[in-house]
């Protein structure tokens, strides 16, 4: 796989303002994806944040493997990192979002209240690559429809200040994706779960990534969506097997290794093989 250039105009300008905004507020939300939270990291974002407070928040929580996410809970707690999980679709865990920032504030606004300014509400500022709820969390802490949501990469454009209750202001700034993608594997792990568009990459590729990694790491779930006795080491008659099971045929009975690559995403984007996580803490 080439090396992915996937770098638009307004992703360069977004960098630009996270580094412009970044005096106005008191704490950088990190949103990742849980189930892989270390792909569905922005690389340069350490280098723009520089030594403000942060939260990491791992989104899609519910989506994620349970004992997965665990592991990835205590891998950040760690490394001295703030981390909560949220399901930001259900609105499930907003309220942690909340208490970690005042924890890591607190004495910032002691001491501002020592020099006798008053109160305000925490000034936050969310980052993430595009697709992985940005949105729907904005929304959700809202509590109103204000950011745009949409399940293509890249649907916030502007930027805009959003009041959270008396406790919170978020900035939302659109999403930034990095330049390029080092790790092949990261690009597959980003295309699984949908976060870039299919069109990047060849469908039949990354199925075949989905297959092998299901096959390593979840095979009773494989075995059981696809009712298969064994699951063949060879990755065509796999194909086959599945095409043949799901009714993915062409003319002739041949199978249609699009469809199948297709149905494949999908029974995993939509949960149909279970909570899947991408990737693990060890691993890093």
């Amino acid at each position: 796989m080439a090396t992915i250039q996937w770098f638009p105009g307004h992703m360069a300008k977004a960098r630009r303002q996270v580094v412009e905004k970044l005096k106005l507020i008191d704490i950088v939300y990190e949103l990742v994806d849980a189930r892989l939270p270390m792909s569905s990291r922005n690389p340069m974002i350490d280098e723009i944040i520089g030594q403000k407070p942060r939260v990491i928040i791992l989104n899609k929580a519910d989506m994620a493997d349970a004992t997965v996410t665990k592991e990835w809970m205590d891998y950040f707690k760690q490394t001295n990192r703030a981390v909560v999980e949220v399901n930001a679709q259900a609105g499930v865990g907003l309220k942690d979002i909340i208490s970690a920032s005042k924890r890591l504030l607190d004495e910032k606004f002691t001491k501002l209240a020592a020099k006798g300014v008053k109160p305000r509400a925490i000034r936050a500022l969310i980052v993430g690559i595009p697709n992985v709820g940005k949105s729907t969390l904005i929304n959700r802490l809202a509590k109103r429809n204000i950011a745009q949501t949409g399940d293509r990469p890249g649907v916030t454009k502007a930027q805009q200040w959003i009041k959270v209750g008396k406790e919170l202001e978020l900035l939302d700034t659109p999403g930034i994706l990095w330049p390029k993608f080092e790790d092949e594997q990261v690009g597959y792990k980003l295309a699984v779960s949908g976060a870039i568009k299919d069109t990047i990459l060849n469908l039949q590729d990354i199925a075949v990534f989905a297959l092998r990694f299901l096959q390593a790491n979840y095979p009773e779930r494989l075995m059981d969506r696809y009712q298969l006795s064994e699951i063949p080491d060879d990755i065509v008659q796999l194909f086959d097997e599945i095409g043949k099971r799901r009714g993915a045929l062409m003319g002739g009975g041949i199978v249609d290794y699009d469809k199948v690559s297709d149905l494949v995403l999908r029974d995993i984007r939509s949960e149909r093989l279970g909570r899947v996580s991408f990737e693990r803490p060890s691993e890093y």
